[in-house]
């Protein structure tokens, strides 16, 4: 059984601490490396004392250094520090595992391009089950087609900062593929006032926010007659955890490459 070398970005985070503790329970994984920015006061701390048992892993705020003997770095982080990251791992020959959601889409070609020195899985949604619902929905506007009005519904904690979340809008990217729609022109984001007959082309999004929600998405295919719901719902940030060790665990036969979830999990 070959182990894996891994590091977390955001270890001291709510993601990045179940991250730590996911990859330390992991028969086949380790954990080498737990980075923070620099000035956070958990530097120097063992990684593992804030998941609940010391793991001989000091936080660093030392990118470079950090990932010298790493064979994956998971990042679930923010946007300017996912791509600081992912420009020392191409320097470094370093995989990535990257669920950081809110890039535009410049930023999303500079992960593109750091593909071709580095394997690279770069998923909105690390959870196995939400990837599986994801193909549920693109068999569903397959089939329901055009007779079915599409409209994307998701819930979040009242920490997150970006809206729609990474993972509604990539149901949506599923649905407008599987229905030959460019999303950017047929998005609607919400809906107030008076806004005349609805365009049967729209693929309408709604974020609610509030609480401690982990998760919950719904995509609803509303027909003559009919509604057809297709819903995933997550109750720990565990299923994404077990999905990002999992894909780095997929990058190790890796050397470079663009990757999704699709891939990791075999649902092409």
């Amino acid at each position: 059984m070959t182990t894996i070398n891994i590091a977390i970005a955001g270890s001291t985070g709510r993601m990045g601490r179940m991250l730590v503790e996911t990859v330390m329970g992991s028969a086949d994984a380790r954990l080498v490396a737990a980075l923070e920015q620099a000035g956070n006061p958990q530097i120097g701390r063992d990684a593992g004392e804030l998941a609940g048992a010391p793991c001989g892993v000091s936080i660093s705020g030392d990118v470079e250094k950090a990932l010298k003997g790493c064979d994956v770095l998971i990042d679930f982080t923010r946007p300017e520090g996912t791509l600081a990251h992912l420009a020392a791992c191409r320097r470094l020959g370093v995989g990535m595992v990257i669920g950081t959601t809110g890039f535009s889409e410049a930023q999303k070609q500079t992960i593109a391009e750091a593909a071709r020195d580095i394997a690279i899985v770069f998923s909105p949604n690390m959870a196995a089950g939400v990837n599986v619902t994801f193909k549920l929905a693109e068999i569903a506007a397959k089939i329901l087609g055009d007779e079915y009005d599409v409209e994307i519904i998701e819930a979040h904690h009242r920490h997150k900062v970006d809206a729609p979340s990474g993972t509604a809008l990539k149901f949506g990217e599923v649905v407008a593929k599987a229905l030959n729609r460019d999303l950017a022109k047929t998005a609607v984001h919400g809906r107030e006032g008076v806004t005349g007959e609805r365009d049967a082309k729209t693929i309408g999004f709604h974020a609610i926010r509030g609480g401690d929600i982990v998760g919950e998405h719904t995509v609803m295919f509303a027909g003559p007659g009919e509604r057809v719901e297709v819903t995933v719902r997550s109750g720990s940030r565990l299923t994404y955890a077990a999905g990002a060790v999992r894909a780095a665990k997929f990058l190790a036969t890796k050397k470079s490459g663009l990757f999704d979830m699709f891939d990791v999990l075999g649902l092409r």
